[in-house]
């Protein structure tokens, strides 16, 4: 299960926890950047919670800089999403904002061609650039952006999907898209 840390707006209830989630969307030279923890065997976009009485946009920039050691700009918001899902059997409850973000230009983590390490807490992570149309063959959660990245929507739309295991490749989710 993922550590709680104090101001995290992050809960457990006697039914599962809910979290506040920010998201990254970096997209450079037809690539997506994605990561994973080292003991995880899927990929997900960066991100990390956001704190209580902090702005979402400012939340993205202090968690890429505690993972990456930089700083980003935050672009346009892309999406709204409600996630449900299971990890580490607890069921989650996920509100996630999702916003398109971009490293600075003489950044060496532009280099698509190779993974690099990231930091989260003392969890080791591993970032990597993946081919925008590798990405339906890939274990990316939530699922919904296999598609969702190759065409970046032109205004914010909500997303509300739900999968019953997010290490079961086998998982069919339910996704609905408004917007």
């Amino acid at each position: 299960m993922i550590p709680v840390l104090p101001n995290d707006i992050t809960f457990d209830l006697p039914c599962g926890r809910f979290l506040f989630r920010v998201v990254g969307v970096a997209i450079h030279d037809g690539h997506a950047l994605l990561h994973r923890a080292v003991s995880d065997d899927f990929w997900s976009l960066p991100g990390g919670r956001g704190k209580v009485m902090e702005a979402s946009s400012a939340a993205l920039v202090r968690e890429m800089q505690e993972e990456l050691g930089m700083t980003v700009r935050v672009g346009r918001l892309l999406w709204l999403v409600e996630n449900f899902f299971t990890y580490a059997g607890v069921a989650y409850h996920e509100i996630g904002v999702y916003y398109l973000m971009t490293l600075p230009d003489d950044a060496p983590q532009l280099d698509t061609s190779r993974p690099f390490p990231g930091q989260d807490d003392n969890v080791a992570l591993i970032f990597q650039w993946f081919p925008l149309g590798e990405l339906p063959a890939l274990r990316l959660y939530p699922q919904f952006l296999r598609a969702g990245l190759q065409a970046l929507p032109d205004h914010i739309q909500h997303v509300v999907t739900r999968n019953d295991d997010a290490g079961d490749a086998g998982a069919s989710p339910t996704i609905t898209i408004d917007g």
